[in-house]
């Protein structure tokens, strides 16, 4: 693949230069971020494998804060002399000044000339100013490829148009728009690509960084799809036996919110290593079961009425939301049935659908799973996560916002058969000690995940 190629990644203080490197190195740790100029003070570094070979060095760099008066201090310095750009730059690294009062500029100008090329960061809320001309014309001068990035393009005021037309007149005809908070799903594959027409003789491991990158997408996507398939295979199968007592009721009913809930923030936690975020960044949507709930709880009607879940016939809006599917009450009485629902927190609308299974002697004991909507709302949830993270850089400091789609056939009534399968089969619940794993369950867990992907 050709020995390690070194980008710089430059430009004025305060862009985004360190946000951009923890999305690309998918690394919310990466540097300082702070809305304070001059967070940046060194240079710092990241390195990127391919097939477990270091192939690619990024440099992150102070911002330029003084462009103009460097820019004048360099031309009085060089007066008189024939010097191309990268031999100014190298004579005003000799001086004292590059060590006092351009110090910051030197840093970046140093590592220009030793890098192979370098991404120069834009805050395309910002005005096109002299000042910004002036970086250019420093950076230039290194002779080193330039490719600019425009970030927060997505900020309403932004000036993009602005920003091209300015980079036209520079010579700088190829850019990139690169929303560190929210970039475009190809948008990594794009910069490699930018860069690979840039950098001719590195084409190859740079197209290679872009294949990757696609793969790695599609695969982490088969992956979450899969954990959100694990989830509704366990929550379908989950089925609770109690006495039909008012209180066992109750008590088995808590029992089985309170495993749904810990079944879904395991579910959550997984996703969230996955695409490798933290469980801080819910703030305001945080975990199940971690100080607030995520959203509304999983239970609460209004959390069904909100996703657009359709309860169906058989269930009063917002009543026995996720403990009622499977009565198994032949011959309760219609007085005790009432009591029971109201029991579990709600009331029975389906006294027609379940009438033969009502009247006479009481036998057996009863069992509680989760409801069908409960089971739609789980997967419409980790499905608006997935998107939700697919879209997130590692920069994003504000909280995590999950997204909302009305065409999901999640919402619809009726569930695949994958789920009506293991509604049948208690074993392949892994929150039960009855767990069974079997050869059967992989496979409608991995079919399960197609139709979720």
């Amino acid at each position: 693949m050709g020995e390690l190629l070194n980008i710089a990644v430059v430009g004025h203080t305060n862009t985004g230069k360190t946000s951009l490197l923890r999305t690309l190195t998918r690394d919310a740790q990466f540097g300082e971020v702070s809305d304070s100029p001059g967070t940046t003070r060194q240079v710092q570094g990241a390195r990127l494998q391919l097939e477990g070979r270091a192939v690619l060095s990024w440099f992150d760099t102070p911002g330029m804060e003084d462009s103009i008066a460097l820019l004048e201090y360099i031309d009085a310095l060089c007066a008189g002399r024939r010097l191309d750009g990268p031999d100014r730059i190298r004579l005003f690294l000799d001086t004292p000044e590059a060590r006092r009062r351009f110090e910051q500029e030197a840093r970046v100008l140093g590592k220009m000339l030793e890098c192979d090329a370098a991404l120069y960061v834009i805050d395309a809320r910002d005005p096109v100013l002299a000042k910004h001309r002036d970086e250019l014309a420093l950076l230039a001068a290194c002779g080193k490829p330039l490719l600019p990035i425009l970030n927060f393009v997505h900020a309403k005021e932004h000036r993009a148009a602005q920003w091209r037309e300015a980079m036209a007149r520079l010579g700088l005809h190829a850019l990139l728009e690169f929303d560190t908070v929210a970039p475009p799903l190809d948008g990594e594959a794009q910069l490699y690509e930018r860069l690979a027409v840039l950098l001719d003789r590195h084409a190859e491991v740079l197209n290679s960084l872009a294949r990757a990158l696609v793969q790695a997408r599609r695969e982490r996507r088969r992956a979450a799809a899969r954990l959100i398939g694990e989830l509704l295979v366990d929550m379908a199968a989950l089925r609770l036996s109690c006495d039909t007592d008012e209180a066992s009721v109750a008590q088995a009913t808590e029992r089985l919110r309170d495993l749904a809930r810990r079944r879904e923030q395991a579910c959550v936690e997984a996703l969230l290593a996955l695409y490798n975020f933290r469980p801080e960044d819910y703030a305001q949507a945080p975990l199940p079961l971690a100080g607030e709930r995520w959203g509304m709880d999983l239970f609460h009607p209004q959390a069904l009425k909100d996703a657009g879940v359709d309860v169906g016939f058989g269930m009063a809006a917002g009543a026995m939301a996720g403990a009622t599917v499977d009565l198994l009450l032949a011959g309760i009485s219609l007085g005790t049935a009432a009591l029971i629902g109201a029991a579990a927190g709600g009331m029975w609308q389906g006294v027609e659908r379940y009438g033969k299974r009502l009247g006479g002697k009481l036998r057996g004991r009863r069992e509680l799973t989760v409801d069908d909507a409960v089971l739609r709302l789980l997967a419409l949830r980790q499905r608006s996560l997935v998107e939700a993270l697919e879209r997130r850089g590692h920069a994003a400091r504000e909280p995590l916002r999950l997204g909302d789609s009305d065409k999901d056939p999640w919402r619809e009534a009726g569930l695949p058969a994958e789920i009506k399968e293991a509604r049948s089969q208690p074993a392949w619940c892994g929150m039960t000690p009855d767990y069974q794993d079997s050869p059967r369950r992989a496979h409608v867990v991995e079919r399960l995940a197609q139709r979720l992907d």
